[in-house]
């Protein structure tokens, strides 16, 4: 049996960090995924929109992205090698790699079509993560975070724990929280995309002082 570790970053570095501890214990690149807010850090330029192909003709492409990518971010080796741009419908053009950004725009993993309806939420609710949880998660990425998820089998999540813990990330029942002390019900997929200035905004609200 398999379980899903997921972790919220607040930065991308944190989360580039995150990604590297999992490797280095042993999580398999196929196993982890990453989607992060897109923005000038990340140095891509290449945007698909989310149905503009079949399944199979997206997961082809997003492999042509990830090897261009892979040119920008490929010093880091793994899966951040692979990270390329996409569009997931509600988060807009994020940068992402791996099954859980695969699922969100519908494209093939082990043989199936999946996801193509149900976005983030849909992708990780699918994968066992709760619809409360899932929304914050989605949410947190539309303001600006980084979102990694791992599969791993039951007798490493306590390792996978671990490694994940080796950077700080965010309570996500506390960020829960704090959004709808604020007025947020939920994650919202037709809701206007955040701004630059307002995800600068948002970052400023949480960062370490």
């Amino acid at each position: 049996m398999t379980k899903i570790v997921t972790r919220l970053f607040d930065t991308f570095s944190d989360a580039q960090h995150a990604v590297i501890e999992l490797e280095r214990v042993g999580v398999p690149h196929g196993d982890i995924s990453i989607v992060s807010h897109k923005d000038d850090k990340h140095g891509l330029a290449h945007v698909r929109e989310p149905r503009d192909d079949t399944a199979g003709g997206a997961a082809a492409k997003d492999g042509g992205i990830g090897a261009a990518a892979g040119g920008v971010l490929g010093a880091a080796g793994g899966v951040l090698a692979g990270l390329g741009l996409m569009a997931i419908p509600g988060l807009g053009p994020v940068v992402a790699a791996g099954w859980l950004a695969s699922a969100a725009v519908g494209a093939i993993v082990g043989g199936a079509v999946v996801g193509a309806a149900g976005g983030i939420v849909g992708a990780l609710t699918n994968a066992g993560v709760s619809k409360e949880e899932a929304d914050v998660y989605a949410e947190a990425v539309r303001r600006g975070g980084t979102l990694i998820s791992a599969k791993v089998a039951d007798d490493k999540v306590g390792e996978t724990e671990a490694a994940l813990g080796q950077t700080p990330y965010v309570d996500v029942a506390e960020r829960g929280a704090a959004y709808r002390s604020a007025g947020w019900t939920g994650f919202d997929p037709d809701a206007a995309l955040y701004t630059e200035s307002e995800i600068q905004k948002e970052r400023d609200v949480y960062a370490v002082k």
